[in-house]
């Protein structure tokens, strides 16, 4: 990162990714069930993850529902109708916590600059922050199922600019995913690869300076 001039920090507001960053979610409830239906583990996420399944869900075209429906027709073959349904509801109800760490330093963040949280989420995403007690963590929440658009498209991360109040070559973008995070180069933020809380820590260094 190279500072301004004048020696603050080179970015003037953080826009971060929710999930695999701020939330992570258990998966062992639905390995269990994939073992007893003697499928790999990860065949559920690979069928729910696939852009033609998650894609309407991450838009908002969907419901959480119908994208449980969507996850057992894909494992259509595999599994029974019944498994199939039960695979999909235990993706979908898959217990999560916040990494309280990254929590912490975005939180140390925002008292300096705005912070915007940028998603690729479902309609339930407000509804899980509440839980989570994460409702006022960030200036702003940008989902992608509230919006329409969803990251890589550069669009969504210039609305969170936009809400941020700043230039989007004055944002720090932090993201687990290195697509939305070549994005944001593209579009002249400082982008960090999100892979542990130290990688945030690191970036967010000049503006605890």
């Amino acid at each position: 990162m190279t500072d301004r001039p004048g020696g603050g920090p080179p970015f003037d507001a953080v826009l971060c990714d929710v999930d695999n960053v701020v939330r992570h979610f258990d998966s062992t409830h639905l390995e269990a069930l994939e073992r007893a239906a003697g499928l790999a583990e990860g065949t559920t996420k690979k069928v729910a993850f696939s852009p033609e399944v998650d894609g309407p869900l991450l838009l908002g075209h969907i419901t959480e529902q119908e994208w449980v429906e969507a996850i057992a027709r894909g494992l259509t073959g595999l599994v029974d109708e019944e498994t199939g349904w039960a695979l999909g509801t235990a993706l979908l109800e898959s217990p999560f916590h916040a990494d309280e760490d990254v929590v912490t330093l975005l939180r140390r963040a925002r008292v300096r600059v705005p912070l915007v949280l940028v998603s690729n989420a479902t309609l339930g995403l407000e509804r899980d922050l509440e839980a989570l007690g994460l409702a006022a963590l960030a200036d702003h929440v940008v989902s992608s199922a509230r919006v329409g658009l969803a990251k890589p498209d550069p669009r969504i991360l210039e609305l969170g600019a936009e809400r941020a109040g700043v230039r989007p070559d004055r944002c720090l973008f932090v993201d687990d995913t290195l697509e939305n995070v070549e994005a944001a180069t593209a579009l002249g933020m400082t982008a960090v690869h999100f892979r542990a809380p130290a990688d945030l820590e690191r970036a967010l260094e000049p503006l605890f300076a």
